[in-house]
């Protein structure tokens, strides 16, 4: 009997957990990643996971409002309660905010009620209250969705995800590392994930300084391909046109 138990909980949490990451990460079903080639007509997207950082966010908006970029956040709410001003400047400079849960949380080790209310929805009520603007888009940390979310999430927010990650939150992928991988993978359709904080685990106090010094050579080299740069939601609407 305890074996037939054990049995039926792994199956459940592989449904639970493993399902979602094959239909999303290696499928793509139910989540934006990228827009078709075809459909892209030479634009990207730049998107930034983790802040806003009082240190890193200002630099990083410094950067993009120099160049002419217009970018998506996809902030945390708690820092975005904390740090309202720079939620504000984002918005304000035309860049699109989305949302990254509450706190830097993986979906695995919530129930879907929890995220949705505790996380998503909470997140959400920050930043109108900020912005004047309810944010529609989400990203879960890490990438992670659970099969709840399949379902509940996508009712309301379109799921995002990405087609390039650079590991720009460790210090050790080096900057020469780091604009290489950029240089070579960014085509039109990309959604590029970068991170304007480095305060989660896993991730390298110093790493978001190293990643806008790189982030100012690219940005120039996508330039020069004739390449642009827009917000996730412009770059969704390219993939849907008719």
């Amino acid at each position: 009997m305890d074996n037939i138990i054990a049995g039926i909980l792994i199956v459940l949490i592989a449904i639970y957990m493993g399902l979602p990451f094959l239909l999303t990460r290696i499928c793509g079903w139910g989540v934006f990643r990228k827009a078709r080639r075809k459909r892209a007509h030479r634009h990207v997207a730049f998107t930034f996971d983790d802040g806003p950082d009082p240190d890193y966010t200002p630099e990083l908006l410094d950067l993009l409002r120099e160049r002419g970029v217009k970018a998506t956040f996809f902030v945390l709410g708690s820092k975005a309660e904390k740090y309202p001003e720079l939620v504000k400047r984002m918005h304000e400079e035309g860049h699109q905010i989305g949302i990254h849960n509450y706190t830097h949380m993986p979906n695995w080790v919530m129930t879907p009620r929890n995220i949705r209310r505790e996380h998503v929805e909470r997140s959400a009520d920050i930043i109108e209250r900020i912005t004047g603007e309810r944010p529609t888009f989400y990203r879960p940390p890490w990438g992670i969705l659970n099969m709840g979310d399949l379902f509940l999430l996508r009712k309301s927010y379109r799921l995002v995800l990405w087609s390039i990650i650079a590991r720009d939150w460790k210090l050790d992928t080096g900057e020469c590392n780091l604009r290489k991988l950029l240089s070579e993978r960014i085509e039109p359709g990309s959604v590029i994930v970068l991170h304007d904080s480095g305060d989660t685990f896993g991730a390298d106090r110093e790493a978001p300084k190293q990643m806008i010094t790189v982030l100012r050579d690219v940005l120039s080299e996508t330039h020069r391909r004739g390449l642009k740069c827009v917000r996730t939601d412009e770059l969704m609407k390219l993939e849907h046109a008719v």
